[in-house]
């Protein structure tokens, strides 16, 4: 067959087809387009429904951040909740852990209440109730049952104490998160200050990924001044390089009583320093409460210090700058995990290395640093003197050194080795325990008790004690804790002005404490 005669039976088929399709064609008859190809109709479609709008989810005017094991975040979406044991509870006191605790039977059954009432124009007022026989504590300050009082963003909620901290309490209708660096702000919400200092200050924060509860150290560059000592010399600058200093050294270091660096931000202006979170606050604060320690707590409290600071001499770093303010503890418990932290004065040694800059805080300084700052230099021994007064305070309620004595200035005090042993103070304390006050307070920095020598100290041989702290701390500490070994320390002489004075000697107060001379 040729080509020609191909395409001409090619053509009739397709006409045909066509005419074929035309005559078939009804009210739905298919159509011809131009280029003559056939369209073919379905059947008519029928209409769908319309796509649905979506729902937005309401959003909550209030979130509670839990502050402590057993209780949960709340977001608030209605204008009342109740809180207590009672099952019909919006909020019920109900989880396992704290149905454990000591301190459980004494929630009420309906214990506080949380209201938001319409106020002026279109604003919202929210308040808590308490409704409590043993109290509801709105920043530390008691509610008073039937009564009411205003909540505000950031506001802390505790129960039955005020130290029973449970809540944190967000406004979510006023975005204060808005002047935070976007990059910190995506990942952390901003709460409470929990401290501040002179290069920056301490908040509450949460990871918003798992609501974790940290600590963010937030140090504003430009307002880094020149501290002066108070001889009036100029004695450090709180710097961009104190900061890195102390981030350089947290990020090497890792024993469960020195604090841990979470995460860094280095902003143009800031730093964001992401700690962990020690909710006990300062021993300080605790030390002033209770206007000294029982033996025993301190005993248990100190010996974490002294596995803290013989770790960092281990490694080199000497702190400078250790004290009561500098240690935090974990919880408001009478036993609990101690952190060691503000290293912005630390400096990594070599093994002859000492340092010449006088530093510190004013009645924690060692001798050797007020003699030798600017001459011979001064060594890692100057943190054991600070232990001996941390240890006085926290054994006596009251500060070794003080401007407050009249008779000797603070600097002689210091270098003369003159302290004293008020009896009233320090009735109830044993005599091994004053006998390492005396030892880390020695004058001399080479006949100073070191960190080692403390621990094997007989005031330190207690088992029961030992057995309390490796429960606290992380299962590695094993690791680290040092073999028991008997006292090979001598009782010594005691010297005239430390004992037996009268019984009306005025103690200094810690109120009178000096604030550091070159950082927070």
């Amino acid at each position: 067959m040729s080509k020609e005669t191909v395409t001409s039976t090619s053509q009739s088929q397709s006409q045909s087809q066509s005419q074929s399709a035309s005559s078939t064609s009804g009210t739905g008859s298919s159509s011809l387009s131009s280029a003559g190809t056939v369209i073919l109709d379905s059947n008519p479609t029928q209409d769908l429904a319309t796509i649905p709008e979506v729902e937005e989810l309401p959003k909550p005017w209030g979130r509670l951040w839990a502050l402590e094991k057993g209780f949960w975040n709340l977001d608030c979406l209605d204008d009342e909740y109740w809180f207590g044991r009672d099952k019909s509870c919006h909020y019920c006191f109900d989880h396992p852990v704290l149905k454990r605790k000591e301190h459980f039977k004494s929630y009420s059954k309906k214990h506080c209440r949380i209201i938001r009432e319409k106020g002026p124009g279109s604003t919202f007022v929210v308040f808590i109730e308490d409704h409590s026989s043993n109290g509801t504590f709105l920043n530390g300050q008691i509610i008073g049952k039937d009564r009411r009082l205003p909540l505000c963003n950031n506001a802390e909620i505790a129960i039955n104490h005020e130290l029973h901290k449970v809540f944190v309490f967000s406004d979510l209708t006023t975005d204060d998160q808005l002047n935070l660096p976007k990059e910190f702000r995506d990942k952390y919400i901003i709460s409470k200050p929990l401290g501040s200092g002179v290069c920056g200050e301490v908040k509450l924060a949460f990871e918003k990924a798992n609501c974790k509860k940290v600590a963010v150290k937030i140090v504003h560059k430009p307002k880094f001044p020149l501290l002066v000592s108070e001889r009036g010399d100029a004695a450090a600058k709180c710097s961009t390089s104190n900061v890195a200093t102390e981030v350089e050294i947290l990020k090497k270091l890792d024993h469960p009583c020195i604090i841990k660096i979470e995460e860094v931000f280095d902003f143009e202006d800031s730093f964001y320093i992401v700690l962990d979170l020690m909710e006990g606050g300062e021993l300080f604060d605790r030390v002033v409460r209770s206007k000294g320690l029982k033996e025993q707590t301190t005993k248990l409290l100190f010996y974490q210090m002294l596995l803290a600071v013989q770790y960092l001499h281990e490694n080199n770093i000497t702190h400078r700058d250790l004290k009561p303010e500098n240690v935090l503890l974990a919880n408001n418990e009478e036993n609990c995990l101690i952190k060691i932290t503000d290293f912005g004065l630390s400096k990594i040694l070599g093994e002859t290395s000492l340092m010449k800059t006088l530093c510190g805080t004013p009645t924690y300084l060692a001798p050797e640093v007020l003699l030798g700052a600017g001459a011979g230099g001064y060594s890692k021994a100057v943190d054991c003197w600070s232990l001996g007064v941390i240890l006085f305070i926290c054994l006596g309620g009251y500060p070794p050194f003080s401007d407050q004595i009249k008779d000797m200035n603070l600097r002689d005090q210091i270098i003369n080795g003159h302290y004293k042993f008020i009896p009233q103070c320090w009735v109830n304390v044993s005599e091994a325990a004053k006998d390492l006050v005396k030892r880390l307070l020695n004058v001399d920095p080479n006949k100073r008790f070191t960190t080692k020598e403390a621990l094997n100290h007989s005031w330190m041989q207690d088992e029961d004690m030992k057995k309390k702290a490796k429960q606290l701390m992380d299962a590695r500490t094993e690791l680290m804790l040092p073999r028991s070994t008997t006292d090979q320390s001598s009782t010594g002489r005691k010297r005239p002005h430390e004992e037996d004075h009268p019984s009306n000697t005025k103690r200094p107060t810690l109120s009178s404490l000096s604030k550091p001379v070159t950082q927070d």
